[in-house]
Formats: structure tokens, sequence, C-alpha cells
């Protein structure tokens, strides 16, 4: 039996240097790293300074450049290959997920998750799929893979916040209609936010609004 890859990457511990009463879980785009995605948790430090920031690795080497990691491949992008990428690599991420809640000693409602493009991907599949909900799922540049999945698939319902460049040329905006149609029909709070002109990436209003998501999706448990 081949083991599970175990995730590691970079952390930024509570601004306020007292023990983590939250938890941010940052998944980051194909061909990166952890390292990408950390440069937020400053930034969003000041709506959640008793909250601790981690990004890991993805588990595979990016199998079409010499550099970065990948979630899965894509080097078909069917909507079955894309799925079956997604549920195989589901236990890594949820694995590392019970690691951390239990590292830290924190509950799942004290968990958010944030992606990046496919890390967003990631993000929809597990986050929905986990028996306790989480506080929320903040998704930028990405979609929802195995939409016609979710009805039957779905175990808890956090809120949503979907950001999408209206210029994005690498996953086209449409995709968040898709995922915020897919939400809306099994009952997630499912909120979105076009920001005009930007490509495949993270604008500062972008960071703003995840700020705020983040800030208010915890809000119930402060």
């Amino acid at each position: 039996m081949t083991a599970i890859p175990k995730l590691s990457g970079p952390a930024h511990k509570p601004a306020n240097g007292a023990p983590p009463q939250r938890l941010v879980m940052l998944l980051h785009g194909v061909g990166s790293d952890g390292n990408d995605l950390i440069s937020l948790a400053p930034h969003w430090a000041r709506y959640l300074p008793d909250a601790e920031f981690v990004s890991p690795h993805a588990p595979y080497r990016y199998d079409m450049a010499p550099s970065g990691h990948q979630w899965f491949s894509l080097h078909s992008r069917s909507p079955g290959d894309m799925l079956r990428g997604v549920r195989d690599t589901a236990p890594i991420l949820d694995r590392f997920i019970d690691e951390q809640l239990a590292r830290t000693g924190l509950a799942p409602e004290r968990l958010a998750l944030v992606g990046f493009s496919q890390g967003t991907m990631m993000s929809l599949y597990v986050g929905l799929r986990r028996d306790r909900p989480i506080a929320g799922i903040l998704g930028f540049s990405g979609a929802m893979i195995g939409p016609e999945t979710l009805e039957a698939e779905i175990r808890s319902k956090p809120p949503v916040l979907l950001i999408h460049g209206e210029a994005d040329d690498m996953v086209p905006v449409a995709a968040l209609m898709q995922a915020a149609g897919a939400l809306g029909k099994t009952g997630v709070t499912a909120q979105w936010h076009i920001c005009p002109r930007l490509g495949h990436g993270i604008d500062e209003a972008g960071i703003a609004y995840g700020g705020q998501f983040l800030r208010d999706c915890f809000r119930p448990q402060s």
C-alpha cells in the first residue's frame, strides 16, 4: 500500500503572540508552493490577530515544469480526469487538516480554508465534504470540480466567498458563476465578487474582501 504523502509548509504565528484561537489554511495554485500564499497572512492578521496561518506545499511535484507543486495533474483537463485528481488528493488534505486541528487543539469551526486556482478547487471539494462544518471557505480564481456530485456528497455547509478576476484567461470567470449556482442549489450561503480588469491573480480589493469575510465567518465563535 502506498503511504499517503505528508504535507508541510510555512506558517505565520498569531500577531498577538498568544496561542492560536483560529486557523487559516492557505492552498496555493498549480506550479507554485506554500511560500506564495503565506504572504497574505500579514494582511489578514490585522483582521484576525489571534489566527495562525499555515500554507502547505501541495503533495506532488509539478509535472509540466521543472519547479513548483501541484495538487493533481492538469495533463488532462477533462472533467472526469480532474474529478479523479481531486478525489485522489482529498484524503491527503483531509489528514493534514485533522493534524493541524489536533496540533492547535482547535475545533473545526475555528478553521477556514483559503484557496487560489487549483487550491480553490481543493478547498471547495474537501471543505464541503467534511463531517463537521468549518468556519468558511474563501476561493480566489478557482472552480468547482464535479459540481454534479455535490448534492449527493455534501456533508456540511460553511459560508463561501468566491472572488475572481473579470479578465482571467486561465480559469474563466464563468467558473465562478457555475460554482455559485451549484452551491446555491445545495443551500450553501455563497457570496461572490468579480474584480474588474483583473486577470488570474489577487488584487488589493480581493485581499480586503477576503479579510473581511474571514473576520465575519469567525465572528459567531468570538
